[in-house]
């Protein structure tokens, strides 16, 4: 009996059927009923009705640049995040704690208020877009302004995902490469990647999903040319505004379903990863 009030005082919180009715509620208002609402949208389509609306030049046109100006900003972060993760947990240096703290400012930044921002630095008389413009570069209302706002938004993901991995390598396992004679190369690619390839799988991932589905920050610098710069989440609210309810529901369907394929993706390959890590060790 004393056991049992021992177990019970060391619970912070309420009781298992308290706590899990208030998550399952929670998780029901929040996540399941929009969810929901949007898959009864997209099951009144008809096989005929839905190709119809996928199949429409401006509707593959939107994707093909969301998607693509997704994967681009996917490979930056891919690459920068590892940069910026390593940087910022492996060495000490002045306004370390202000650089941390930058990464996490694209979560807090409201997304409208990131695209005024990006325009006024990527614009043609912005601070960057001036220095562009004279080699006759222009980000700014062009696809490549498309892939910077993604990439500026979703930059979070791919540090945050990497930068515990790093904190747990195993110094004495670089140092011992090193004594056999192994390059930093060598040292980076067979030591340290495969630890860190979870975490990069992951925050990449995120990212990827994250850009998919950008609007604030994206609509400011792309220009929302038909054809050209328009992106999928821009494409949906036309359709809202214009109660074509069927065709959002469609484009919005098919956006969900592909990420929500791509997690799945990603959580098994996670789990085949660290099951080959634990074997391997």
């Amino acid at each position: 009996m004393f056991a049992s009030l021992v177990s019970r005082r060391r619970s912070p919180l309420p009781g298992l059927g308290l706590t899990l009715g208030v998550t399952l509620l929670f998780v029901t208002l929040i996540v399941l009923l929009p969810l929901i609402g949007l898959g009864w949208q997209f099951a009144r389509l008809g096989a005929s009705d839905y190709l119809r609306v996928m199949g429409d030049p401006r509707v593959l046109a939107s994707l093909r640049v969301t998607i693509s100006a997704a994967a681009a900003a996917t490979l930056v972060n891919a690459a920068g995040g590892l940069l910026l993760a390593w940087v910022i947990t492996r060495y000490r240096f002045a306004g370390r704690g202000v650089l941390d703290a930058l990464i996490d400012l694209p979560f807090a930044l409201p997304t409208s208020v990131a695209g005024i921002a990006l325009v006024a630095l990527y614009a043609k008389d912005g601070w960057i877009g001036g220095l562009l413009a004279p080699f006759g570069l222009t980000p700014a209302y062009t696809w490549w302004g498309i892939v910077i706002a993604m990439a500026f938004t979703s930059i979070p993901f791919a540090v945050r995902a990497i930068q515990p991995l790093i904190e747990e390598l195993d110094a004495a396992e670089e140092a011992a490469a090193r004594t056999l004679g192994a390059s930093d190369g060598q040292i980076f690619a067979r030591v340290i990647l495969p630890h860190l390839m979870p975490g990069i799988l992951t925050g990449t991932g995120l990212s990827f999903v994250r850009s998919l589905g950008e609007f604030g920050a994206v609509i400011f610098i792309a220009g929302n040319l038909p054809f050209k710069t328009e992106i999928a989440s821009l494409l949906i609210m036309i359709r809202l505004d214009e109660f074509d309810y069927p065709a959002a529901a469609a484009i919005a369907g098919t956006m969900l379903l592909l990420s929500l394929a791509l997690l799945i993706a990603i959580n098994i390959a996670q789990t085949r990863l660290y099951r080959r890590f634990e074997q391997g060790a």
